[in-house]
């Protein structure tokens, strides 16, 4: 299957491309919420901008009559401030909205059928509603002296039906021509273009209780223009920004990369030769790239020691076979030059001997290779039973101890039967080499293990031997000769098949003298 674009590229090249992807999109996002946050807050500022610009001319309204609101002196500033009646006539506006009807017609007052509401309940910062009594005694609404007199003139009697007035304000976004200086035109001879207002109105009523309308609108070319200074500066921001991120992503994944690129030199090199003893370079950090280096390096000392072994264990099976073999040959010579000559024992003795190691040295490759075993649940002592009862040319008689068992329960574990029979015959066949009278075997348990014992009351391991004898093609005793001392793989198959059965076996010193051998085993 062809591999992706991206698969072919360097760890490197996608190290940096992703993080580059993850920052632009990350910086996008980010990008579109701070642009929506300013463009939110500018047309906030605007919006607070010109309701309190409305405010202050509808708290100005409530002082004078609705034919003198137009000569206010508020009303000839430049932002666009109109003032229009419940029936939508225009009472007066500011200079850039002189000449046109009404800017917008929501927000307008409705007649209601409530009675006793002041027509002067308008503070003149904000233009809402004060909570202060909405009484007949209207003469008492305000702490200005000089206007005393015309309260009390216009206040409204009870007969009256005052005017519901909704003092909330709306705003909206209506769109005004402009000048090209930015300013509001209505000039037909003048070149212009629309340009948005936030429009707000703000409810209020004139002194001769005429409701009104106050709109007055604030620019939002200034949030559009910073908007799109923001906008233009990510834009031209974002390349450089995602340059510099990739640029550092690669630098660092480079950096982080050259032990690695090291650790693949070297075993490139040790893979060409045949020098196991090389070893990758370890860098100073504490990494994941040192712990790989680490790993590698105990793997390659494993590999070192695996193949090191196997070549002596060639080595050494080569020397065994070779000595009766060559005493099988040379038997076989003498008979065919002189018949009467021939020693058939010896002959029958050294192809035993063949066929003894040939089976030692299959069932190590075997026990290497992790090859598995028929196990099922093996009883010891009819194990021990079965093996003495077949041994019937044995030296020295053996002797059978089961006690040590407070319940009187077999003693059983799960096995390979034919396994464990080769492993009690390897050490009853080392302890008929080396005692000298006495041989016993014993079975017992030690709370969750199965124990097998073999002692003999001969010369003894030594301490410092006592892990060595467990060694392929290792033996103590050079004043025997070969042919009687066997060739030092029996202890060693017995270790091997016992670690495999997730036990152990151990050499120490035998009550009688000699030597002990314990198996113990997980017990069924």
């Amino acid at each position: 299957m062809p591999s992706s674009p991206l698969a072919r590229l360097t760890v490197r090249a996608r190290a940096a491309l992703g993080a580059t992807l993850v920052v632009a999109v990350a910086l996008v996002v980010v990008g579109v919420a701070v642009v929506e946050m300013l463009r939110g807050s500018l047309a906030e500022n605007a919006r607070l901008q010109a309701e309190t610009t409305a405010r202050e001319v509808a708290a100005d309204v409530t002082d004078v009559t609705a034919g003198e609101v137009d000569g206010m002196v508020v009303l000839e500033d430049d932002e666009p401030v109109q003032v229009v009646d419940g029936s939508g006539a225009v009472l007066g506006a500011s200079r850039p909205l002189r000449g046109r009807g009404p800017v917008a017609d929501f927000n307008r007052p409705r007649p209601s059928a409530t009675v006793g509401a002041s027509p002067r309940d308008s503070d003149g910062a904000d233009g809402t509603a004060d909570d202060a009594d909405d009484t007949d005694d209207g003469a008492d609404d305000t702490d200005d002296d000089d206007r005393d007199d015309a309260a009390d003139d216009d206040a409204p009697s009870p007969e009256q039906t005052p005017v519901e007035v909704d003092r909330n304000s709306a705003a909206g976004i209506v769109s005004f021509p402009v000048d090209d200086d930015g300013e509001v035109t209505y000039d037909r001879g003048r070149a212009s273009r629309g340009q948005d207002f936030n429009l707000v109105a703000v409810q209020s009523v004139t002194r001769d209780r005429v409701p009104v309308t106050v709109y007055a609108g604030a620019s939002l070319a200034e949030q559009e223009e910073a908007v799109s200074s923001v906008t233009r500066a990510m834009l031209v921001g974002l390349p450089a920004l995602l340059l510099v991120v990739g640029g550092v992503t690669w630098a660092v994944t480079r950096g982080a990369l050259r032990p690695v690129e090291g650790i693949r030199r070297e075993m490139a090199a040790i893979a060409a030769g045949t020098d196991l003893s090389r070893r990758v370079p370890e860098p100073p950090s504490r990494d994941e790239v040192a712990r790989l280096a680490r790993t590698t390096n105990e793997t390659l000392a494993a590999l070192e020691s695996s193949v090191e072994r196997q070549r002596r264990f060639v080595a050494d099976a080569s020397h065994e076979l070779r000595s009766p073999i060559a005493s099988l040959r040379t038997q076989l010579e003498v008979a065919a030059a002189h018949p009467e000559l021939l020693d058939l024992d010896g002959a029958v003795h050294d192809t035993v001997r063949l066929q003894d190691l040939a089976a030692d040295l299959l069932l190590l490759a075997r026990l290497d290779a992790g090859e598995p075993a028929g196990e099922g649940r093996v009883d010891l002592d009819a194990l021990v039973r079965e093996e003495l009862a077949q041994r019937v040319g044995d030296r020295i008689a053996v002797t059978l101890e089961t006690g040590g068992r407070e319940d009187g329960s077999p003693v059983e574990v799960t096995a390979s039967r034919s396994r464990l029979a080769r492993v009690l015959g390897n050490l009853l066949d080392n302890a008929q080499r080396h005692a000298a009278s006495r041989i016993r075997v014993g079975v017992g348990r030690e709370g969750e293990r199965a124990v097998l014992e073999v002692a003999d009351d001969g010369s003894g391991v030594p301490e410092e031997e006592r892990e060595r004898i467990f060694e392929r093609f290792v033996r103590l005793d050079d004043a025997r000769s070969r042919d009687d001392g066997g060739a030092g793989l029996g202890l060693a198959i017995a270790r091997d098949v016992a670690v495999r059965h997730g036990g152990t076996l151990t050499v120490g010193r035998a009550p009688e003298g000699g030597a002990l051998f314990t198996l113990r085993l997980p017990a069924a």
